[in-house]
Formats: C-alpha cells, structure tokens, sequence
C-alpha cells in the first residue's frame, strides 16, 4: 500500500471530495451534533486546493439545504466563478449552488424496507426529507440532528411515495445493533448506510456518495482517479474505496480506516487540512 499512497500524493488531485460531519467540522462530544464552524486550518487549506484549480465537493450524508451553509462558511463561491457542485443525501442528489438547483436525484420505495426495520424498532424515530423546509417526522429527533424544520407526519404517510432517503435512528439502541439488524434483514434490496450511532439510512440501490460523484466528475471531465476523498463515516467508504486517493480521519472507525488508502489526523487536530496540504499547501 506504501508504494500506492506515494504515488497517489504525487499525483495533485483535478477533484477533492470532501465530507462534512466529522470531517470539516469537529463533533460536539456526546450530543451527535458539529460545531457549525470550519476551523481557520481548514477553511485555509480547501481555499488553496481551490485556488489551484481543484474541483472542490461536498459530499455529505445531509439534505441539501444542510450543506449550503458549509459551502458558504468555506468560502467556496467566488464572484463571478461557476456554481459549486454538491452531492447531498448520500449520492441520491446532486445540486449547484448557488442558487441551489437540483440537478440530479434518485429515488425509490421505502415502504417495505422502513416497516421491516420498525418491527425490531418500533419506537424508532423516522425522517424523510422536505426539500427547502426541513423533514417529515414520526417524532421529533434530537435538537440539532437535523436542518430545518421538523413536520410530524405518520409513517405511512411519510413513506407513500417516492423518496430519496429515509432516516432511521433509536437513541435507545447502538450503531452495532443497526448493523447487524442491517445485515440479517437484508432490507431486500435497499441499500443503508449505519452512522456514528444508531442512525440508519436507507437510499436507492446502487446510490452512494461515490455514484453521486460520478455523476459530477462525469460532468466535469474528470476521472476517478483524479480525486482525493476525504471522509471519517461508514457511508465515506464507497466513496473512499472510489477516489484515486481516499483518506479516513483519524478517529474513523475500524471498517472506515480499512477501505482508505491512507489515514490523516482526527478531526480536532484539523486532519482534513494536513492531508489537502499535501497536495496544495
């Protein structure tokens, strides 16, 4: 792997894919929240790759209407530059910003596969997101785990149609069970994605961060092995294991660091910045 990561460093990135949570903002200890602040570090460092000629992205777990305040906190819109592309819900949509344009999304049924998980978590908490206001809820979740507004709303009525994704979480169980849950149910199809707790997404078949940049780097002119991902979640792994270079942050868990091709500093030591600087500082 050594002679990989060399080569890979040598090689500057056209495209640096970039998660947010965990990422380029630093988790609150205990409250499954971000600080919704960029340390100077790395605001400093996705600058310069930019300044460049990097194609900066987001990719994120968040609906878009979360992301866009990050982009903003950046700096990453320049007067009179070309809108910024951003891949949101875990690859199942793709927007410009700004003005925020939906320019691609998947969807699909969730029916089955949400009454499947509620039957072994029935008090389970239940989001499907409302593009431009917020997410439609079974119950309100934890303060800041989600942006915007939150509408109460009935499962059924939250899963009739088509949906990008669906948002999962049992504050009363653990990622683990999720996982196994996950793995023994199958969800027939569906894929998921298992975050930091027992936070469950579901998303189309097939999506995943690394389609949604596909889809971007198709757009650009770029390849795969133009870009280097930076990610710390189980749902970065994809996207790691697709980029040229993929590098986990530190304080990734096991399964993350293991699909990276190299591991930078955790998050509260501005890990993102080390590793852009490799290649721009």
């Amino acid at each position: 792997m050594t002679g990989a990561v060399e080569a890979g460093a040598a090689r500057r990135p056209r495209l640096v894919a970039l998660d947010i949570d965990g990422t380029l903002l630093k988790w609150v200890e205990g409250a499954g929240t971000t600080h919704e602040e960029v340390a100077p570090a790395v605001r400093d460092a996705v600058r310069r790759a930019q300044d460049a000629g990097a194609h900066v992205v987001l990719a994120s777990g968040r609906s878009p209407h979360g992301m866009t305040g990050i982009a903003d906190l950046l700096g990453l819109h320049r007067e009179g530059a070309e809108p910024l592309w951003i891949v949101a819900s875990n690859g199942a949509v793709v927007f410009r910003y700004p003005p925020l344009e939906v320019v691609h999304e998947e969807t699909f049924d969730a029916r089955e596969a949400v009454a499947q998980v509620l039957e072994h978590h029935p008090t389970a908490l239940v989001a499907v997101e409302e593009r431009g206001v917020g997410y439609r809820v079974n119950r309100h979740f934890p303060d800041g785990e989600l942006s915007g507004e939150m509408t109460l709303t009935e499962v059924e009525d939250i899963v009739a149609g088509p949906v990008s994704r669906v948002i999962i979480r049992d504050p009363d169980a653990t990622a683990e069970d999720f996982v196994a849950l996950a793995e023994r149910l199958g969800l027939h199809g569906t894929n998921y994605v298992v975050g930091w707790t027992a936070w469950l997404d579901l998303a189309p078949v097939g999506v995943s961060k690394a389609s949604g940049l596909q889809h971007v780097a198709d757009e650009l002119g770029v390849t795969a092995a133009d870009a280097l991902a930076i990610g710390d979640g189980r749902n970065d792994i994809e996207m790691l294991q697709w980029a040229g270079r993929g590098v986990a942050m530190g304080q990734a868990v096991q399964e993350v660091l293991d699909a990276a091709d190299d591991v930078t500093a955790s998050v509260y030591d501005d890990g993102a910045a080390l590793e852009i600087d490799r290649h721009f500082g």
